[in-house]
């Protein structure tokens, strides 16, 4: 990838973790960043926004990128695409921005993969399985068998917090927001081997 000057922060991490909470605390603090939204080929529903809420695109469109390597990763569900597009992506480092995932960890595997050099990434998550539980209960919005499969879920995840750079376990919001900001700070200091190559070079222009 050319032209490359911002870095990337990737947060995974089980649903009910308050991964979108510590987002909206930190966002307004850390200087200009981009947060990744998906692209799908699924219909736009009302109050949704094109750029906003996912890139809506036909499904002949999606293909073509697929083919064009355009993809960090992609999946079909229920019939429709899914997936993470380079471009915006792309667009967003060339400017020197923090590009921000959400994502699972599937998705940081592929992150990593391509994008490692400059990829800070965190997991974060509850302090225990029984406070994620009571979480995701108390929010009244998913039906037994939804918690059941967060739950069943989670157990898989946590097994590799090890692929990742930093835990931050969410027991305070605001202790863990202050942390994630740090943290966000200290992804923009990675350089690609692209910019160390180019600062060498310049280095030892006698």
């Amino acid at each position: 990838m050319s032209s490359i000057n911002g870095a990337v922060l990737v947060l995974s991490g089980p649903s009910g973790a308050g991964k979108s909470s510590l987002i909206h605390k930190i966002m307004d603090d850390i200087g200009e960043c981009y947060f990744s939204i998906s692209t799908t080929t699924r219909p736009i529903r009302e109050g949704e926004k094109d750029g906003v809420d996912y890139y809506f695109v036909d499904e002949e469109e999606f293909k073509r990128e697929i083919e064009e390597d355009q993809f960090l990763e992609y999946a079909i569900v229920h019939g429709n695409y899914y997936g993470t597009s380079l471009k915006p992506v792309k667009k967003a480092l060339s400017k020197g921005k923090l590009v921000i995932f959400d994502i699972d960890v599937q998705g940081n595997s592929a992150i990593s993969s391509r994008l490692g050099e400059i990829t800070t990434s965190v997991f974060i998550t509850p302090p225990t399985l029984s406070e994620l539980q009571k979480r995701l209960q108390n929010r009244h919005t998913d039906a037994k068998e939804v918690i059941e499969r967060r739950v069943k879920m989670a157990r898989r995840e946590i097994q590799r917090v090890s692929e990742y750079e930093y835990l931050l376990v969410n027991d305070d919001l605001d202790k863990a927001a202050n942390k994630l900001h740090l943290i966000a700070k200290i992804a923009r200091f990675k350089k690609s081997n692209e910019e160390i190559n180019e600062f060498v070079q310049k280095w030892e222009d006698l």
